[in-house]
């Protein structure tokens, strides 16, 4: 250990390697609510790519294991450390390096939080569309994750938004790929292999992205439903209208309740409404021009009377920001309240409905409380689960997480699989698929070294042959 750190210590400066009790209790865990907190052998703080490279190189000469930290904000445990490894956060590589406003992008380093560069970007009228629920996550989380959220609907998520990538191999050689532009027929795409990656791959070090012209105006209407059911036979009519909606959410009555009562927030619904709805439509219209949004409104609210709305609410400008602020927020509320874990199944928006009648047979059958809401307008749905016993807890996500897959779903819509919903990934997905992933590992990181426990589990065996195979050449 005093060899690795003295080698770290001269790459990034000794004040940016920390050991022990120097390291502060925050960089052991992230926001998965089943993860145990780890103190690494190692933190270190890099400054620039140069310095990654350098450290990644030591740390497979060493066969070190390292984890990529952002900002902490994660929900699958891919950033908790090991504590015989080296934990590199990028917290220091924070700078906006380019707003390109001839070609709408954004050159960023990873440690840049989604707040700061929406700040940045408002200065020029553009906007990077992409908010997850948390500003404080950093880019290049969300690159490792391919963060999504409720603007997904119309912008989709973080993979239609990075266009290039500047990214350190595990051996520290330094990659570039993709550019300013939006297609390339050029070989395998690079770009959107490490995209979704969650640090197993590579280490970003510098993204750029997407911007889009910031519209001037936006409404937020709010749409109570008799059903559930109700709420998804809109969906595809309101897309289908025109209206082009950023923001199409369903939030069923027990969480609506939740997030109001933790934000103090009063929206005027009238007693007899809210004990007939359950759950509620949030559709959030933008335009550059007013007279416009105010005709879509018009054509979305009698589209939404011929769909059996129990009443449509078109929100004060405050009262919207505050109801999408609580649904941003829904995650801590359902933490505070005591949930278990939280799961984010994506099956296509039409399977909704059967999906969310299963998940609650599943959690009747073994005595569980499911609670949620979602991007309904992309199928991406997300269940507060509340079972301390962790055998029957887990029952329940394999039954779940079944059942979306048999509907043409996936196990994780946003927040990953990591090390939290590892087993049921390894269990339930198609082993050729498993197998294939694993290969693409090994060509990236043939020493296992980046993120070992995320997604697979590291193979003696694998690192063995990698090491045998090196000697031999």
């Amino acid at each position: 250990m005093v060899e690795l750190v003295e080698q770290l210590g001269k790459i990034v400066g000794e004040d940016n390697v920390l050991t022990g009790t120097q390291i502060h209790d925050d960089y052991g865990h992230d926001e998965a609510l089943t993860s145990t907190a780890v103190v690494p052998l190692v933190l270190v703080k890099p400054g620039c790519t140069d310095e990654v490279a350098a450290v990644l190189k030591v740390a497979d000469e060493s066969r070190s294991p390292v984890i990529a930290r952002g900002s902490g904000t994660g929900l699958s445990g891919a950033s908790v450390p090991r504590a015989d490894g080296i934990l590199v956060s990028f917290e220091k590589m924070n700078r906006i390096l380019e707003i390109d406003t001839d070609n709408h992008v954004a050159v960023v380093q990873p440690g840049v939080t989604l707040e700061e560069l929406d700040a940045e970007t408002r200065k020029y009228g553009l906007v990077y569309p992409v908010f997850p629920g948390e500003n404080s996550a950093s880019l290049g989380g969300n690159v490792a994750t391919n963060a999504g959220g409720m603007r997904a609907i119309k912008y989709g998520v973080t993979r239609h938004q990075v266009l290039a990538l500047e990214a350190v191999l595990a051996g520290g050689e330094v990659i570039r790929t993709g550019g300013k532009f939006v297609k390339s027929s050029t070989g395998y795409d690079l770009t959107q292999l490490i995209v979704g990656s969650e640090g197993t791959l590579a280490f970003v070090t510098e993204v750029t992205v997407k911007l889009y012209p910031r519209a001037a105006h936006a409404s937020t209407i709010l749409v109570p439903f008799g059903s559930l059911e109700e709420v998804t036979a809109a969906v595809p009519l309101i897309v289908a209208s025109g209206a082009a909606p950023m923001i199409l959410e369903y939030i069923d009555m027990l969480t609506m309740a939740a997030i109001t009562a933790s934000a103090g927030l009063d929206l005027g619904i009238p007693q007899e409404v809210q004990k007939s709805a359950a759950a509620y439509l949030v559709v959030v219209l933008e335009n550059a021009q007013e007279d416009r949004l105010d005709e879509d409104i018009g054509r979305l609210a009698e589209l939404l009377v011929g769909l059996g709305a129990l009443e449509i609410y078109v929100l004060p400008q405050q009262a919207a920001g505050q109801l999408i602020g609580a649904r941003e927020k829904a995650f801590f509320v359902a933490k505070a309240h005591g949930a278990d874990d939280i799961i984010d199944v994506v099956v296509p928006r039409a399977a909704i409905p059967q999906f969310l009648s299963t998940a609650a047979e599943v959690a009747e059958r073994h005595g569980t409380l499911v609670t949620g809401c979602g991007h309904v307008g992309d199928g991406n749905v997300h269940l507060s689960v509340f079972q301390p016993d962790a055998e029957k807890r887990a029952e329940v996500l394999r039954a779940i997480f079944r059942a979306g897959m048999e509907l043409g779903g996936a196990i994780s819509g946003e927040h990953g699989i990591g090390r939290a919903k590892k087993p049921y990934f390894q269990e339930l997905e198609d082993p050729t698929k498993v197998a294939l992933m694993a290969r693409i590992k090994d060509a990236f990181d043939p020493h296992g070294i980046l993120g070992p426990d995320v997604l697979f589990e590291r193979s003696g065996d694998r690192a063995g042959r990698a090491d045998r195979e090196a000697g031999e050449r």
